[in-house]
């Protein structure tokens, strides 16, 4: 990743997430190393691109801010911080292989700006881990970043609405029927688990609503 591809900021964007970036790579690496600021440019970038509407720079702030509100269950909150910025990174709907593609640029940067590679390792599996949402048993990061991606689940009923409008809008390429069933697919795979939510925190708070939201998706579809 060099940094300077995709270098132009995003119009809006707030100076908020370039000191949560420096914050988290400060804390990785733990000594002096290159500007982070150029890397998180194109970060913010790629999170800008046109063809999102949901897995936007709004998602990833929703994910940062609970990561953020889980801190207390992760084991090194620095490593799950840095894993919410590059777990949406690489994000083309119409392909499959998004959270590998991320995974790998997370291996080319934190290098690059300094972090060992133990943690770099654990930046980039955890990445990998949100094609299933599936984290093991004692894997309290794996869990926090999972749960984070997934909040947004447990929106108000107009939140909830809102994106399930924007995932429609990034595969907007898909015709109805299709879409319809694929989605309904998830839905239903998502209601089969056990558990949503692995965090004390979101099974107390997000399980139910999150839960009545996929239901309710679900019954629009079918219905």
């Amino acid at each position: 990743m060099t940094p300077e591809s995709r270098t132009a900021r995003p119009t809006g964007q707030a100076p908020d997430l370039h000191r949560r970036w420096a914050a988290a790579v400060a804390s990785a690496r733990g000594q002096e190393g290159p500007d982070p600021a150029p890397y998180a440019d194109n970060l913010l970038a790629r999170w800008a691109e046109p063809q999102r509407r949901y897995h936007t720079l709004a998602h990833l702030t929703a994910v940062l801010d609970r990561v953020d509100e889980l801190a207390a269950h992760a084991d090194d909150l620095c490593v799950v911080q840095l894993a919410a910025w590059f777990h949406d990174a690489v994000y083309r709907p119409d392909r499959s292989e998004n959270e590998e593609r991320s995974a790998a640029l997370a291996e080319r940067a934190l290098p690059e700006l300094g972090v060992g590679p133990a943690r770099t390792a654990e930046v980039a599996r955890l990445v990998r881990l949100t094609v299933t949402h599936d984290p093991g048993p004692d894997d309290r990061d794996g869990e926090v970043l999972c749960d984070a991606d997934l909040a947004v689940l447990a929106g108000r009923p107009d939140a909830y609405a809102a994106y399930a409008a924007a995932v429609r809008e990034e595969y907007a390429f898909v015709p109805d029927p299709d879409f319809t069933a694929g989605r309904a697919a998830v839905l239903r795979q998502l209601l089969s688990l056990p558990r949503l939510f692995r965090t004390p925190t979101g099974r107390d708070h997000w399980e139910h609503p999150a839960r009545r939201n996929l239901a309710t998706e679900l019954e629009l579809l079918e219905g």
